[in-house]
């Protein structure tokens, strides 16, 4: 089953693992993503793009609000967040911007705790006001999964399979702990058939093999 279980696992860790991601931006002075920032070399969608890329951890399950506030001229990289207790940046050295001498770029940015991939249109809110722009959230911590199948000998016997996993993080989540929370998640899945009712399904399934041998006589 070393097949099986290696694309089972594989899949939950890529779309199930929790992580932080991303909710929405806000920018002083900016209404919409297609807008500019004066004195800033980047346009606010590469801005947006660039702070995709940050890696956080935050040990809260409340949304988490951080800030960036730089008067240029700067060099502005994540390590330049203000984040409270509850909120650590994974990699400080992420490129956010260039600002021009005089410029000066102040923004809010809401981050949470979630699964899988969240689409921009459901961070919207109808009560969200103007110039607050949702993103799309990816919130897996999980870059990048590798699998291989072995044949291997146990004893006398030589058909078993030894199953080894490759697992890359953003280090918000050890990949031993990620691996045995996949492995949970499967666990708990399977209990639902585990606890199905094998008599009555095997019952039916003899009844409609003497109804089909009825028939046929």
């Amino acid at each position: 089953f070393g097949t099986t279980l290696g694309n089972s696992l594989r899949r939950v860790l890529l779309t199930s693992i929790p992580g932080t991601g991303l909710v929405y931006v806000q920018i002083d002075g900016v209404l919409h993503e297609f807008s500019t920032v004066p004195g800033v070399r980047e346009d606010v969608t590469k801005i947006i793009l660039n702070l995709k890329k940050l890696e956080l951890k935050s040990n809260s399950d409340e949304q988490k609000v951080i800030e960036l506030d730089v008067e240029g001229p700067a060099t502005v990289t994540a390590d330049d967040l203000k984040v409270d207790s509850d909120v650590e940046v994974l990699n400080p050295d992420q490129y956010i911007c260039t600002i021009a001498e005089g410029g000066h770029l102040h923004m809010q940015i809401a981050v949470k705790n979630g699964r899988g991939y969240v689409a921009a249109s459901d961070n919207k809110s109808e009560d969200m006001p103007i110039g607050v722009i949702p993103v799309d959230s990816l919130f897996s911590p999980i870059k990048k999964v590798n699998y291989q199948v072995e044949s291997t000998r146990v004893g006398k016997r030589d058909d078993f399979d030894k199953l080894t996993f490759e697992i890359w993080t953003d280090g918000s989540i050890n990949p031993n702990d990620a691996l045995s929370f996949a492995a949970n998640i499967l666990v708990e899945h399977f209990k639902v058939f585990e606890s199905a009712d094998a008599d009555n399904k095997f019952s039916e399934v003899m009844v409609e093999k003497e109804d089909n041998k009825k028939e046929k006589k």
